[in-house]
């Protein structure tokens, strides 16, 4: 480092990539010029301090072995380097450095500054990195708020909610010195036994894009870089196996994987993408120059930076074996898009400068890299003349990572996430010409560890396993707290009957005699989320089959034996086969991990005091084996020939979720039965409640392609509105249909909008679609891209207030 780089800015002539008057554009352009190919090569590395931190302390008593990714300890005792080498030449990201292990703030913060201190001072430039943090079901750091997983955002199929979630997120990210979040997750599911199915937004494409698109908005309006993830295929591995192989065609991962990352990109302003483990045909993700380049970059017009997926590039090597060392894996990577290594610099080392050297590898990849993420830290204003580490943390002495504001919004998210299955004839606990219980049995392993609310990136499940010492870090009341606070004049008695996984029986006897002498049990099962096979769902926890875990399906077979009235409330990442429960529950009720105010919502719509307005973002399948698929399935994927012993009809369908009000669809009205295959036409139907209680309902429109040149699903959701009503009032419902919305990947894999007929299906679930209506598009077959119209737009007109408002699910992708 020369005496001039080392005087302050205050005392030198501004440089020109450290001008914010200047365009983001020649900044960078000043700034690539200036550095040496070793420093360019340097910035498209990271640092996992934090995993050296993880792997030298002593295991407190009664800790659990934990990875936090896979094959951690194995690439953290491989000789990685101290942040000073690695960082000589410059350094692009740093990593986790406050969600690796438990720290406060203001511990985190100084721990930033110290680590951007060393990659400042340590190279020639003095370029800070970038730093990014997990941010699925909230910041995974200590004592942050855990919201909801994301198939519980899924649940409330309201993305202005999740916009406003992200937002806090955001913010608090950017308090504590974080600059980009390792979310959302858009992988689609394709099979429910893959262990995370928790961290999606459920089975459906447009849902899962139309939340992600928003997830994103409030990320990156908070000031944070939103990555999404895992790009591409990773959902539908092999058996559900994790990082299994995907065998897949080109037709359904256009169709069905791609476009939430499509739309996330251009109505979200995602600025980074992840590549995924999985290889889909035989080719890895992070080698495919067709996915990372031609489709994302050329087609897509995606301008930011695609990092790798933790050890991605080394996986080419060591678990695809395409390459035959990390280094030559590098390269792979590199050519096909990948611009950062994360966690850790390994395959995009200093290497690469010998093979530049030697014509093997062009500079214009390594100029093209440093490109994108030199202008991500111009973006984050890391390279204004008066920035600073400190100033960078700035608001972790004052930020509360738990505050009032966020519980409350977890809450609200909890709420709206709790899907009714079947109030059968005990729920709600308290409804009006109900007694009210006096004795209540509350049984179950997930009836009073909070623990099984939260995903399993949420810190308490993620990093906390190995410090068990302290707690959780957060308040985080059961379900057993929660309803003692809602039924004060009742007699509770509690007993968890198992453990979520396992064999252990001893507890039922005392469980079923608590049921034997209540008014009402409440069993709460399910999951509880861990990493490679340290729970029931999560990161590398994939299950054999849809039965719940364990003995809990033996427990509520003895419960409900008794004769006592049993509600079932199912608390977990994925859906199980509920065929044989459902019959003897007095009460049915599915809650996927609803976060630290998980039970206060869980009670809240078993008493009644909240409505449930919940809706399934996945089917929950009526037998642990036969139905692994997801709803959207062409003719043959469904029931309706005989031709096979195994019926895939679910016990509960995609879309459907009760309430303890009722609600009528009805009077479709299209604006035109013919239009061109580039016009457009609107869908009016009508909803009331028609019950005696306040509530919600999620009105969603299907469309069925007739007849089409390859196979298409019997009815697919292109549109959804969430609509409140008093009772007795009603509203119209109008969605706006492009042409486009009914587009789909052709012959010759180009995506076509296709003469013929389309069924217009509107209802409040993919089963109950009372109202349809055939619509013919008219013209030429059109060849449609990137700029067709990716959203419907909705309109709902409170007719009986008197009341209008714009809005519902897709307005917001306006």
């Amino acid at each position: 480092m020369t005496a001039l780089d080392r005087t302050p800015t205050a005392d030198r002539a501004l440089r020109p990539w450290q001008d914010p008057a200047l365009a983001v554009a020649d900044r960078v352009e000043a700034l690539l010029a200036e550095m040496t190919l070793e420093e360019k090569i340097g910035q498209l590395g990271s640092r996992w301090v934090g995993n050296d931190m993880s792997q030298a302390e002593e295991p407190e008593p009664g800790a659990e072995p934990l990875n936090v990714a896979p094959m951690q300890d194995v690439f953290a005792a491989s000789g990685t380097i101290p942040l000073e080498e690695a960082a000589r030449h410059g350094l692009g990201h740093l990593t986790r450095v406050h969600g690796s292990t438990p720290v406060t703030p203001e511990e985190g913060a100084a721990e930033v500054v110290r680590q951007q201190r060393i990659v400042m001072e340590g190279s020639r430039l003095g370029i800070p990195a970038i730093v990014h943090e997990e941010c699925l079901t909230g910041f995974t750091a200590f004592g942050a708020t855990v919201y909801p997983a994301a198939i519980a955002w899924a649940a409330t199929f309201d993305p202005d909610l999740v916009e406003r979630m992200a937002a806090a997120i955001g913010r608090d990210m950017r308090a504590v010195g974080a600059h980009q979040g390792l979310s959302p997750v858009l992988d689609v599911v394709r099979d429910y036994r893959w262990g995370r199915v928790e961290e999606t937004m459920g089975e459906d494409p447009y849902l899962v894009a139309t939340l992600g698109a928003a997830y994103v908005r409030g990320l990156e309006n908070a000031g944070v870089i939103a990555t999404l993830k895992h790009f591409a295929g990773y959902s539908a591995s092999r058996a559900a196996r994790n990082h299994g192989p995907v065998p897949m065609g080109r037709r359904e991962l256009l169709d069905m994987i791609l476009p939430p990352f499509e739309t996330a990109i251009a109505l979200g302003g995602a600025r980074s993408v992840m590549h995924s483990y999985s290889d889909v045909d035989g080719v890895p993700a992070g080698a495919d120059p067709w996915l990372l380049t031609e489709v994302l970059r050329d087609e897509w017009g995606f301008t930011g930076t695609v990092v790798s997926d933790y050890w991605g590039v080394p996986f080419l090597a060591t678990m695809h074996r395409i390459a035959a060392g990390t280094e030559e894996a590098g390269v792979h990577a590199l050519t096909a898009g990948v611009d950062v290594e994360l966690p850790d610099t390994l395959g995009f080392g200093q290497h690469l400068a010998e093979r530049v050297r030697s014509g093997e590898v062009p500079e214009e990849l390594i100029d093209r890299a440093v490109r994108r993420l030199l202008t991500q830290k111009v973006e984050l204003g890391l390279l204004d003349h008066d920035w600073t580490p400190e100033k960078s943390v700035a608001g972790a002495a004052e930020v509360d990572l738990d505050s009032p504001a966020n519980r409350a919004l977890a809450r609200e998210l909890a709420e709206r996430s709790i899907i009714l299955l079947d109030a059968g004839t005990a729920l709600p606990l308290l409804g009006e010409g109900r007694t009210a219980p006096r004795r209540v049995a509350v049984v179950g392993p997930a009836a009073h560890d909070p623990r099984t609310f939260m995903g399993c990136y949420a810190f308490p499940n993620h990093v906390l396993p190995r410090h068990p010492g302290l707690g959780l870090g957060i308040e985080a009341p059961s379900v057993l707290d929660a309803l003692t606070a809602e039924l004060p004049d009742a007699d509770i008695r509690y007993e968890k009957g198992c453990e979520v996984r396992g064999d252990d029986r001893s507890g039922f006897p005392a469980a079923v005699a608590a049921a034997r002498d209540a008014d009402v049990c409440v069993a709460v099962v399910g999951d509880l989320a861990g990493l490679f096979g340290q729970g029931t769902s999560g990161e590398g926890c994939d299950a054999e089959d849809l039965r719940l875990p364990g003995v809990q399906a033996d427990l509520l077979a003895e419960l409900a034996a008794t004769g006592t009235p049993v509600v079932v409330v199912v608390v977990s990442g994925r859906p199980y086969a509920l065929g044989e429960i459902r019959d003897r529950a007095a009460g049915l009720v599915q809650a996927f991990m609803p976060g630290e105010e998980g039970g206060a919502a869980i009670a809240g719509v078993l008493t009644g005091r909240v409505q449930p307005t919940g809706k399934l973002p996945v089917q929950i399948p009526r037998s642990p084996g036969g139905q692994p698929a997801t709803y959207l399935q062409p003719p043959l994927g469904t029931d309706s020939h005989g031709i096979s012993n195994l019926d895939p009809t679910p016990l509960f369908p995609f879309g459907y979720g009760a309430s303890y009000t009722t609600f009528v669809v009805s009077d479709l009205r299209l604006s035109a039965t013919e239009v061109p295959t580039d016009g457009e036409f609107t869908a009016t139907v009508t909803v009331r409640n028609t019950g005696g209680r306040a509530g919600s309902e999620v009105v969603q429109l299907y469309i069925n392609d007739l007849v089409a040149q390859v196979t298409r699903p019997v009815r697919q959701l292109i549109g959804y509105a969430r609509v409140p009503l008093e009772p007795g009032a009603d509203a119209e419902v109008t969605f706006r249909i492009h042409a486009d919305r009914t587009s789909f990947t052709g012959r010759d894999l180009r995506r076509v909008v296709e003469p013929g007929d389309i069924e217009v299906l509107v209802g409040t679930s993919a089963a109950d679609l009372p109202c349809s209506a055939v619509v013919r598009l008219t013209g030429q077959t059109r060849h449609v891209g990137h700029d067709r119209r990716l959203v419907t737009p909705v309109e709902v007109n409170a007719t009986a207030a008197g009341q209008s408002r714009q809005g519902g699910a897709d307005a917001a992708q306006l």
